[in-house]
């Protein structure tokens, strides 16, 4: 593993980040709960989804409880195509020390949607108020995928509220640098193919899941939000970054908020490229690759999790 200046770091492998489904708990497979409850310290619990009003939205979220020593928060963006259970495997260790709150964004996961939300820029503005909601004056956050966006227009439009930020494996970069795949879902002038087959469309894309195999209550999880319609209408966020990219690129040089990107050595959705664009324009960052493709907090969640903890316990104070 290297930072951005190409210094060696040490290389993570193994463990799997999944997330589960709460209490689906299939025949033959142990449910999120159980899983989540074995996974050591007995403390904090599993992840327990439920509900709340944000903004007039319904909102899924998981609350891990009152932090431990030091009073840290941290907030998780749910990434696309899965919910807020691709925390699920890292929760207990990224909760030892720290009050988690991990949403589905609106329009992703079992969250509603607000067509209006469905850009990055306007999710940066509901991340905040999402902290507000919760109570969260100044939380590390953390936003794989499309998260990415979201927090870089959370951090250059309200300064100071957030106090770090781990981003990657999302699109950034302009000119507009995707896989094949994505680039299709960004550029097709005609989502008509895509309706009514989510499921098949996120069956796809999880199959391309490397070094895990996702169990099925998670899987299913991921799925079933975004069936039918679902995800064509998720496409709108994706659709955006012709406008809001460029404006982002112009904001970028301006954050002073630390910004950790993590990025798949071998991502084909999303090249490394986009992790280097950010690298180069953010002041106050830094860049860890994992060497897997592009779900890199299901692929390596071990590696993926020491990361963020490294960074929320002093890393982000020198870059």
């Amino acid at each position: 593993m290297q930072n951005g200046n190409g210094v060696l770091r040490r290389t993570m492998l193994g463990g799997a980040l999944a997330g589960a489904a709460g209490g689906v708990g299939l025949t033959g497979t142990a449910s999120a709960a159980e899983r989540a409850a074995g996974a050591g310290g007995g403390s904090p619990k599993a992840i327990q989804p439920r509900y709340r009003t944000i903004d007039g939205l319904s909102v899924r979220y998981a609350d891990s409880g009152p932090a431990g020593k030091g009073g840290r928060a941290a907030l998780l963006l749910s990434p696309w195509p899965e919910s807020l259970f691709a925390f699920d495997q890292m929760w207990s260790r990224l909760a030892r020390n720290t009050r988690l709150i991990a949403i589905d964004l609106p329009g992703f996961g079992h969250s509603e949607r607000r067509e209006t939300l469905l850009t990055p820029k306007a999710m940066g503005d509901f991340v905040i108020k999402t902290a507000d909601a919760f109570g969260l004056k100044n939380p590390h956050a953390v936003g794989p995928d499309i998260g990415t966006g979201a927090l870089l227009f959370a951090a250059a439009n309200h300064p100071g509220r957030l106090r770090s930020i781990v981003i990657g494996s999302g699109g950034a970069s302009y000119p507009i640098e995707l896989g094949t795949v994505l680039r299709d879902w960004v550029f097709t002038p005609d989502v008509t193919p895509y309706r009514g087959i989510g499921r098949q469309i996120v069956n796809g894309a999880l199959d391309t899941i490397e070094n895990h195999t996702l169990p099925a209550d998670i899987r299913e999880d991921y799925v079933s939000a975004y069936e039918g319609d679902k995800f064509v209408e998720s496409m709108a966020y994706a659709r955006s970054y012709h406008t809001n990219l460029p404006a982002l690129g112009e904001l970028l040089p301006g954050i002073k908020t630390p910004v950790q990107i993590i990025a798949g050595r071998h991502d084909t959705a999303v090249p490394p490229a986009n992790a280097e664009y950010l690298r180069k324009r953010l002041p106050h960052s830094r860049l860890d690759y994992l060497d897997v493709g592009h779900f890199t907090w299901e692929e390596d969640a071990t590696g993926y999790a020491t990361l963020v903890t490294d960074w929320w316990n002093g890393g982000h104070t020198k870059v």
